[in-house]
């Protein structure tokens, strides 16, 4: 292994990101730089001339476009806006009803986006002063939002799920159905994390912008009860919520049952997704189509630079020895397949503080998956725990990007320290869910296994 070059190259790539170079530029500039090192400039052509078409020219990567386009056209349509409602309306008079709303609309929006970002971009302006206005602690409403907003790269349709899949040439459509039940008891621990925290603490359900106010006038607040509905206003309230649910039953039925390929399947939730934007009360004209359209190219046009700039450094890597010297170093550790696991758990999470989602599985998962399957992971398995933990360094300090996302986006306004305080007992609820998929395997298997059987 070439120590200096592997050195002068990391320290390259470093400087660049520092310079705010896109990570898909700065990982292919540092990553041809150091080819060019290693085995001078025909063999650095050569890689130059058939990687860029190599990487896309991948059937599977087809559905990126189209499961954007689909979230797209369905954050145009006020979709965001009906699944906080219906879910306001089922728990709203539960003590912390309101967290518990956005993370569940939070769910059923990831349902049919499959983007964190816009996730926790839509629902800090929806939810958060919804939530500051009734009382909620602006950290516990920030922290909700920001949290739950990683639910989309769980939930299928999931492009963090598809390029998973896409690097490690493993089935897309049994990683996509692995994604459900985990994203179930994800929700479900997020819940109930809520619930603890405001029954131990009542004063996270009182020292909103409204009990600010309050405080600084004397008074003492009396927060309003929520309106109480009957069963079937709560179950009309569900009609909201039939677009998702027809467009993600399609897509994810369709992928279970075998009827499409997910590529088809992205397809078909595009096509779909566009017919319900023409919808009586969904229009969004033609600037709107033409929005959602712009938003697809630059979103996949940044994840396939982040592929193409990905190879590019991990064929350095190779070429530098590091990849083998990594792992012939692990593996003569001789530890259990959990103490790999374990180190595979850190080094995501310490780069999930620095870099995004996609970036961190390029680079990370060229070196450290073989090690994992050799030791008697199964694939589907390391697919949805690598997710999780990819989810946990989009909220983790000091580079959690939902975390930046939810501060800007908010219209209350929020320091950095009072975001990252609300969300940091989500990231121990995400330990706990981590935990459960591990010491409970079947949770992610068992449908997987029930498809392919």
């Amino acid at each position: 292994m070439d120590v200096s070059t592997l050195a002068l190259v990391i320290g390259a790539l470093v400087l660049l990101l520092a310079l705010g170079v896109h990570i898909g530029f700065a990982l292919g500039l540092a990553g041809i730089g150091g080819m060019y090192l290693l085995i001078g400039p025909q063999g650095t052509l050569a890689n130059l001339s058939v990687i860029p078409y190599n990487t896309t020219a991948v059937y599977s990567l087809a559905i990126v476009p189209m499961f954007v386009l689909m979230g797209a056209f369905f954050t145009r349509t006020g979709f965001t806006a009906d699944a906080f409602s219906a879910a306001q309306v089922w728990l709203g008079r539960v003590k912390g009803g309101l967290a518990a709303t956005t993370v569940v609309a939070c769910a059923v929006f990831g349902a049919v986006t499959g983007s964190s970002i816009a996730n926790a971009a839509v629902f800090s302006r929806i939810a958060i002063p919804e939530m500051t206005r009734n009382g909620i602690d602006k950290r516990l409403a920030a922290g909700s939002v920001a949290a739950a907003g990683t639910l989309a790269s769980l939930i299928p349709p999931s492009l963090l799920i598809v390029i998973f899949g896409i690097i490690t040439d493993q089935s897309i459509r049994l990683l996509l159905i692995a994604g459900i039940l985990p994203g179930i008891l994800s929700v479900a621990v997020y819940l109930s994390g809520i619930f603890v925290r405001v029954r131990l603490n009542p004063s996270l359900l009182t020292n909103g912008e409204l009990g600010a106010a309050a405080e600084q006038e004397g008074a003492v607040l009396t927060a309003v009860a929520p309106p109480k509905y009957t069963l079937r206003q709560k179950f009309a309230a569900l009609r909201k919520l039939w677009a998702a649910g027809m467009v993600f039953g399609v897509v994810l039925g369709g992928i279970y049952l075998g009827w499409f390929t997910p590529t088809q399947a992205g397809a078909v939730g595009a096509f779909a997704a566009f017919v319900l934007v023409l919808v009586p009360g969904r229009r969004i004209g033609l600037n709107g189509i033409w929005l959602a359209v712009r938003e697809t190219g630059l979103t996949t046009g940044s994840i396939v630079t982040i592929l193409i700039g990905g190879t590019f450094m991990g064929r350095f890597l190779a070429y530098s020895g590091v990849i083998r010297q990594v792992s012939e170093t692990l593996l003569s550790l001789d530890l259990s397949k959990y103490g790999y696991l374990l180190i595979y758990a850190v080094i995501i999470i310490l780069l999930g503080m620095f870099l995004e989602a996609f970036a961190i599985m390029v680079i990370v998962l060229p070196v450290l998956y073989p090690i994992l399957t050799a030791v008697g992971f199964d694939p589907i398995f390391l697919g949805i725990i690598t997710i999780k933990l990819v989810e946990i360094g989009l909220i983790t300090p000091p580079i959690g990007l939902n975390v930046y996302v939810v501060k800007s986006a908010s219209p209350v306004k929020l320091t950095l320290n009072e975001t990252f305080a609300g969300v940091l007992p989500f990231l121990l609820l995400d330990v706990i869910t981590i935990a459960l998929l591990i010491a409970f395997p079947d949770i992610i298997l068992l449908l997987p296994r029930l498809a392919s059987g």
